[in-house]
This record gives structure tokens, C-alpha cells and sequence, in this order.
């Protein structure tokens, strides 16, 4: 099993499958890298010899940030947003929609679960 930035690759699976596993790296970046490696997109991850894995791991680290790097570099910027108190900062603190979507309804996934103010309702009722 291949270990790129600290994250295991599964060899079973093809090789720009395998590259999304790092964070920061999705299927057209994948595609990308191995094409510039000369690797061939069907290739499993297993059947690379240590020639082209070095390739991989030599390209990853010229390119942009991946995993751990990318990581710190989103927090901070948001940790920045938040710091300097701008209407993007105050939506991250309060844990709500950043870009503009509608909060009335929907927007689940960022404000949690729903309070249960009915159901607390009937139980007193009871």
C-alpha cells in the first residue's frame, strides 16, 4: 500500500481513484498528475513500480498544497474572516450558511438538528 502526505492509497483500486483518497485532490487533478507522470489513468495503484511512484510523490510536492498544509491553510483563512469581524467571520461563528444561501428553511447540515420546541409541547401537555 502507497503512502502519499501521510495517507494510505489503497492499491486496488485505479490509480486516479486512488489519488482523490488525498485531500485537496479530486478526479480532474488526479487525471492531471498522471498524465504528467506518463502513467496510465488505468493502471491499479498496486501494479505502479517505485519508478512512477516517485514521479507521483515528486509532482505532489511542486504542486499547490495537499492533506495536512491545505488543511492549516483553510483554517487560518477562516480564523482570519473571524478575527477581523466580517459578515463571512460571523457566519462561521455562529455556524450558519457562509455564501448566501436561505436559512428560513433547509440549511440543515450547517445549523444542526432541529430544536424540539413542538415535542416538548405535547409531553407537557400530557
Amino acid at each position: 500500500m502507497a503512502r502519499f502526505e501521510g495517507v494510505d492509497i489503497p492499491d486496488h483500486k485505479r490509480a486516479e481513484v486512488s489519488l482523490t483518497y488525498l485531500y485537496g485532490i479530486g478526479f480532474a487533478r488526479a487525471r492531471s498528475l498522471l498524465y504528467r507522470a506518463g502513467i496510465d489513468f488505468g493502471k491499479r495503484m498496486g501494479d505502479l513500480d517505485d519508478i512512477e511512484i516517485t514521479a507521483l510523490r515528486q509532482l505532489l510536492e511542486e504542486e499547490r498544497a495537499v492533506e495536512g498544509d491545505l488543511r492549516k491553510e483553510i483554517a487560518m483563512n477562516v480564523r482570519r474572516l473571524i478575527e477581523i469581524g466580517c459578515y463571512r467571520g460571523l457566519r462561521h461563528r455562529r455556524g450558519l450558511p457562509v455564501r448566501g444561501q436561505r436559512t428560513h428553511t433547509n440549511a440543515r447540515s450547517r445549523k444542526g438538528a432541529r430544536r424540539g420546541q413542538i415535542a416538548n409541547k405535547k409531553k407537557a401537555s400530557k
